[in-house]
């Protein structure tokens, strides 16, 4: 019994370092992105000012109360594939402040979902939800930070839904799914079984997220893309103007 506690606590443990090492990949990336634009536009300034990081506070804790409420979608997956939009301030950050303040506010979102409510699922829906949740806003952030239009601000929306499509699917497939079998000693068989019961087409791994787990992401996607669409203008005045205090004079072109 004391192996088996001290493995769990091993395992564990090497799965809080994975999504530490994950969330320091994922800003460095957003930060050299953001460090190329800067440059190119011959911008001056930090890319984290005291303004921008309280704003980042303030769109974090709007995503904690959107993360929070949340629901299933039964007649697509099992229960515990839960539904929230706690993206859209996510993404509506990281267009006005850069991918690095998405993602922050991914990040900081999940650590304060785990001070209030702490985890039920061993930390694999947290992961699961920061990682998903930055394969749509950093891309569509880092596209739509070259070249701010409204015509980019489509495309990057897009190509961030289908970066999360792909990226959520496969990432389901390879690790999560594995990984909440072996963390709640669920057999994969019973977790296809709960999505067979529901769609009559899936009988493995792969038919579960492709069935299942990829129209899930399609409609996160597309609901945090079309909200954001359509709240980004009416709230760029007061996002521009904690950008401009940053030091980032710049004119929106989808704005004019």
């Amino acid at each position: 019994m004391s192996n088996g506690l001290w493995q769990s606590m091993k395992d564990n443990v090497i799965f809080v370092l994975v999504c530490l090492v994950v969330a320091g990949g994922l800003f460095l990336i957003a930060y050299a992105a953001e460090k190329y634009v800067y440059k190119r536009d011959g911008v001056r300034g930090r890319i984290l000012s005291t303004r921008k990081i309280a704003m980042i506070g303030l769109f974090s804790a709007v995503a904690l109360v959107l993360h929070l409420i949340e629901f299933p979608i039964p007649f697509l997956a099992p229960s515990f594939y839960e539904l929230d939009f706690s993206e859209i301030p996510a993404l509506v950050g990281a267009f006005a402040f850069g991918p690095v303040a998405g993602v922050m506010i991914e990040f900081c979102k999940i650590l304060l979902k785990l001070v209030i409510k702490g985890t039920s699922t061993a930390f694999v829906g947290d992961l699961a939800n920061f990682l998903i949740g930055c394969s749509l806003v950093l891309p569509a952030s880092i596209i739509y930070m070259l070249r701010k239009t409204k015509k980019t601000a489509v495309l990057s929306c897009v190509a961030g839904g289908v970066c999360m499509t792909v990226f959520g699917t496969a990432f389901n497939g390879i690790y999560l799914l594995p990984a909440f079998s072996a963390l709640f000693g669920m057999p994969l068989e019973t977790i296809i079984a709960m999505g067979a019961e529901i769609n009559g087409s899936i009988h493995s791994v792969t038919t579960f997220v492709c069935f299942a787990v990829a129209p899930f992401n399609i409609i996160k996607s597309v609901a945090a893309s079309v909200v954001t669409m359509l709240i980004y203008k009416p709230l760029s005045p007061i996002l521009k103007s904690a950008q401009l205090t940053a030091g980032r004079r710049t004119v929106d072109k989808a704005e004019s």
